[in-house]
């Protein structure tokens, strides 16, 4: 299979005002996306997974290391033809209704006006908020703005959809159509990242997942082989997620432990190595004297 997107060796290092590291983000993180499957993005807050994405947009540059998407570098005007991108945060002009915004963003992608049109029309039905599609999109509910967001990354029909959080604010019911819609988009080929902290929404959706820790992958694999010791068991994604987490976060904090220890040792044997030598300068002082 074609690797739409490949992360080589990649680390984030944020700065201070002084240029000094402040926290490094993503370390050493290296993984790829197959053409026309669903891997989602997992990890606790601070775990490194909107960063990730950044990068992989080429809206932030990595520290060190490579990426590389649809075998170009991040950012690339030819590659962003053809990624579709939803952000954590919904970024939408509120005086615009819901078919402005999506001919607005249409009219990035230098649709022509029948194209726009076209693609309007089939995706205010899609997702639907045609009932809406004529509203003020600062009038939207959580839920509704989401799905105006999930609009416009579908407005120039991309290969690539990179999302971040795309069922935020969604009832139930929102949640269900639209993993149903992910599902139709896989089967016409499009290929998915997908970000969330809800595990319920892509458990069954995702041919593979990646759990973040602290900027490094703790767990990547296809789906059924990460949960096969808990087949017999609901809400199983949940549990992987939070047996491997804990796990992780325990053994962490042994080494922490661990080398606070040996530090502390370290100083107290250069205590008594400095008391000893004390001790032998004054036995030598007094047979001087």
């Amino acid at each position: 299979m074609d690797e739409l997107i490949k992360l080589q060796g990649v680390t984030k290092t944020f700065k201070d005002f002084w240029g000094k590291p402040k926290a490094v983000a993503i370390k050493n993180l290296s993984f790829s996306v197959e053409k026309g499957e669903i891997l989602g993005l997992l990890g606790p807050n601070g775990s490194g997974k909107s960063t990730t994405l950044k990068l992989i947009l080429g809206l932030l540059y990595p520290t060190r290391g490579r990426i590389s998407v649809f075998g170009k570098h991040p950012g690339d005007n030819v590659a962003k033809q053809f990624i579709g991108y939803l952000p954590e945060e919904d970024y939408l002009y509120s005086y615009l209704n819901g078919r402005e915004t999506l001919d607005f963003y249409g009219k990035i992608f230098n649709l022509p006006s029948k194209t726009r049109r076209e693609r309007i029309d089939f995706l205010v039905d899609l997702l639907g908020i045609k009932a809406y599609q004529r509203r003020a999109v600062g009038e939207y509910s959580k839920g509704m703005a989401r799905r105006i967001g999930l609009a416009q990354a579908l407005i120039n029909d991309p290969d690539l959809l990179i999302l971040d959080e795309p069922t935020s604010g969604m009832d139930p019911i929102g949640i269900k159509e639209i993993k149903d819609i992910f599902l139709e988009l896989k089967s016409k080929g499009k290929t998915m990242l997908i970000s969330t902290h809800l595990l319920s929404d892509i458990e069954n959706i995702c041919d593979r997942v990646g759990i973040l820790y602290q900027g490094e992958f703790i767990a990547i694999d296809k789906v059924d082989k990460l949960l096969l010791p808990y087949q017999n068991e609901s809400h199983r994604l949940e549990k992987f997620f939070l047996d491997k987490v804990y796990a992780e976060r325990k053994e962490r904090e042994k080494k922490k432990i661990a080398a606070i220890s040996k530090e502390k040792e370290e100083k107290s044997s250069t205590k008594k190595s400095d008391e000893v030598d004390k001790e032998l300068l004054q036995d030598l002082l007094h047979k001087e004297q």
